[in-house]
């Protein structure tokens, strides 16, 4: 998960990346931090929080320069130290560095360890830091030749922002795991982020999709140089569209709405419910449970309110914050269930833990029958690209039927859409990433990584 943003040739770059990691505030809610560039100096604040808790107006001033980094932390490894919030600053040989990181490097230790061989000495856990510490060490001439360096070393999923004193560097890596977006600002400036409701915020043109495999370079006075490092071997993740976008970015090329709402549609074909009303797992089960509701014909109901200072449970460290949580979060409306043989369509389901609540609520709050309906396949797999999924004994469909896992939550019944549902609603167009439904792994996956622990 996690969210970055670059922004280049901008008069007020730190603030249009500000703006721009708000609205990617639900990637990560652990830190956020931004890094600014003025040709001589960069700038870094970075502090645990939300975006709104970690910058004010002051911070602006410290910012200066029309070229900023910045991420939002998705938090997998629950550490709470700021040295592991983004973007990562060191001096070096060349200069001043920082790094915005997406992803998970699936060689992580194996890198490591290498470097520790070799006298290297981290603060953190973050793969983030194995980035530096080979740009550092690389024995080429130019910085753009060292981060070339690097990545001829590094396997996994990742999307990088790399800032100089005076250039910023984007890469993707060649499968294209995780999203990135090229944009124009309206003052001429340019703009890359992780999703593209950045963009609709701050005002920018959605350009294009950086390449599986490309390199941007930004210097000043010059169009953006685009250099493809890799042959493509593209498989986006899936989950994207099932979870972690929001709704209304276009995911390469693909509108995250839409395809939510074509799962549900898929989802009422393949296991229908005889119920009365059809209700969203709020926020992102809304676009699916609309296309469930019309495939079956049944009234579509917002039968759940979501109180939207919560933070999201599925990305909290512990599994006693989840649990509270899902009591803060939602909170069911009695009228429209009471009596009511009820479907309940959720995005996903890992642990159990946040279904067997909502089924307990409803049937509290009165419902007759409560049928669950998953908008995605079974997750059977760890993901090990960046998902909150460390081990398979985590994961309550890894060892348990459907019955049996409808019986554990207490639903009526429980339905999932099938892989080739999942495949045929996003498009049979590409080589999805399924790891966390088939297990297949395509870029190092076996390597010795339980989770993603640097974003």
């Amino acid at each position: 998960m996690c969210a970055i943003v670059g922004v280049y040739g901008a008069k007020n770059a730190s603030k249009i990346a500000y703006y721009s990691l708000f609205s990617m505030q639900h990637r990560g809610q652990e830190s956020s931090g931004i890094s600014a560039a003025d040709g001589e100096k960069i700038h870094l604040i970075k502090k645990r929080g939300l975006v709104t808790d970690v910058f004010d107006e002051p911070c602006f001033e410290v910012l200066s320069g029309n070229c900023a980094i910045g991420h939002n932390r998705y938090s997998t490894a629950g550490s709470d130290s700021v040295l592991d919030a983004q973007p990562v600053f060191a001096k070096y040989k060349l200069g001043e560095i920082s790094i915005a990181h997406n992803g998970n490097l699936v060689n992580k230790y194996e890198v490591r360890n290498e470097l520790i061989d070799k006298g290297a000495i981290f603060q953190t856990g973050m793969d983030t830091e194995n980035i530096v510490h080979l740009i550092a060490k690389s024995q080429k001439d130019a910085l753009v030749d060292r981060i070339k360096d690097m990545l001829t070393k590094i396997e996994g999923a990742y999307c990088l922002a790399i800032q100089s004193r005076s250039k910023m560097f984007v890469i993707r890596d060649r499968f294209g795991i995780r999203p990135l977006s090229l944009g124009k600002l309206k003052d001429g400036g340019w703009i890359v982020a992780s999703e593209t409701c950045a963009f609709d915020l701050v005002g920018a043109e959605f350009v294009r999709d950086v390449e599986p495999g490309e390199m941007l370079i930004f210097e000043e006075g010059k169009e953006p140089k685009s250099e493809q490092i890799f042959e493509p071997d593209y498989h986006p993740c899936a989950f994207e569209y099932i979870y972690f976008a929001r709704p209304d970015s276009i995911i390469d090329g693909k509108n995250v709405y839409q395809t939510r709402l074509e799962m549900g549609r898929r989802l009422a074909k393949e296991t229908p419910a005889d119920v009365d009303i059809v209700l969203p797992v709020p926020d992102s089960g809304v676009a699916a449970a609309r296309g469930y509701a019309e495939g079956l014909g049944v009234p579509f109901e917002m039968g759940i309110v979501r109180n939207h200072y919560v933070g999201r449970t599925f990305i909290e460290p512990t599994q006693e914050i989840r649990d509270l949580k899902v009591k803060l979060k939602l909170s069911p409306v009695k009228h429209l269930i009471a009596g009511k043989r009820v479907a309940i369509i959720d995005d996903s389901l890992v642990r159990g833990t946040t279904s067997k609540q909502i089924v307990r609520m409803l049937l509290d709050a009165g419902a007759k029958e409560v049928h669950m309906r998953i908008a995605a396949p079974e997750i059977k797999y760890p993901c090990r690209y960046g998902i909150d999924t460390p081990t398979q004994v985590e994961l309550i469909s890894s060892s348990n039927s459907v019955e049996k896992v409808a019986e554990m939550i207490g639903a009526t019944t429980l339905g999932f859409l099938s892989i080739e549902g999942l495949k045929e609603s996003l498009g049979n167009d590409r080589n999805y990433s399924l790891v966390s439904f088939d297990g297949k792994y395509f870029a190092g996956g076996n390597a010795k990584s339980p989770s993603c622990n640097d974003c």
